[in-house]
């Protein structure tokens, strides 16, 4: 099984990228990565998933169609990862769900499989946490549109993390890949990397996940660029290294078998010490790049 997916190596027309659980050899995450023109369009059945639409750069409207009735949702979008919050929709499975876009864009569809058909909603920037996690040169931003206990979904968990140029995150190293209740729950997990250039300059990092235990024995040292994807369905992983002078993006797209949709975590035993030493150290004051807008009155 190949876990670095460079650009290109996960197209599927019409998506720049499109890791399914066949492609991707596990049983819940999904990732689409869709570009459209001015005054584009596209229409896909949900099927078993559950999807959120969140715009990568541009703005869009979601549609959603079912049994149960229409629904559609204007996103205003951002300019770019680096630029802003995103508003995002979130689409139910059995449902056939239309993207278009005036302007066009990249717009990530972030999917899961799931049993629970919930209804189709709009989640507003606004409504966004921008959490600032470590310090120092550990710091980085982590949007948490999809994150559980923010916003509802049956099992997928998303979010975004940002990471100022030089710094290391998914750090310390750690897993999610044995079903420990209260302490560690099974995920399969999705990395979708995007980079700021500098004068022309195209920016690249480099991720890393090592094996966790008998019959758990992903192994990734990777050169990451803009459009890449590594795929983690077990192991310790981290880090994630911006190299200096371009701030790095990735979109995690999580999803598993537990009863509980709950992102709990095992630090690697070697690491985790570094964890005790964030309270001596201020956040790197490159962050936040941007936090979510205010809401409406």
């Amino acid at each position: 099984m190949t876990y670095h997916l460079p650009a290109g190596k996960a197209l599927a027309d019409p998506y720049l990228v499109d890791v399914t659980p066949e492609t991707a050899g596990w049983g819940y995450s999904s990732l689409r990565v869709l570009e459209l023109p001015p005054g584009g369009t596209h229409t896909f059945d949900t099927g078993d998933s559950e999807w959120i639409v969140l715009p990568l750069n541009g703005g869009c409207t979601v549609t959603a169609d079912d049994d149960f009735g229409h629904d559609a949702f204007e996103l205003t979008g951002r300019t770019s990862v680096f630029d802003g919050v995103s508003d995002f929709a979130y689409v139910p499975r059995d449902a056939r769900a239309t993207v278009a876009s005036a302007g066009g864009g990249r717009f990530a569809l972030t999917g899961a499989r799931c049993t629970r058909r919930l209804p189709a909603r709009y989640g507003p920037a606004a409504d966004v946490p921008v959490e600032l996690r470590g310090t120092g040169t550990c710091s980085r931003q982590v949007n948490n549109f999809g994150a559980a206990g923010v916003f509802e979904c049956d099992k997928l968990i998303a979010v975004e993390v940002l990471t100022p140029g030089g710094n290391w995150s998914s750090f310390p190293p750690h897993k999610h890949d044995e079903h420990r209740p209260g302490e560690e729950s099974v995920l399969e997990e999705i990395y979708y990397f995007e980079f700021a250039g500098h004068d022309g300059v195209p920016g690249l990092g480099y991720q890393r996940v090592s094996p966790s235990g008998p019959g758990r024995d992903t192994d990734v040292l990777a050169e990451v660029r803009d459009g890449d994807v590594v795929l983690v369905p077990d192991g310790w992983h981290g880090p994630s290294m911006a190299v200096p002078g371009h701030h790095m993006y990735y979109l995690n797209v999580m999803a598993g078998p537990e009863a509980e949709r709950a992102w709990l975590i095992c630090d690697h035993p070697d690491h985790a010490w570094i964890r005790d030493t964030w309270p001596e150290h201020a956040v790197d004051p490159r962050l936040p790049l941007y936090t979510a807008p205010e809401r409406s009155a």
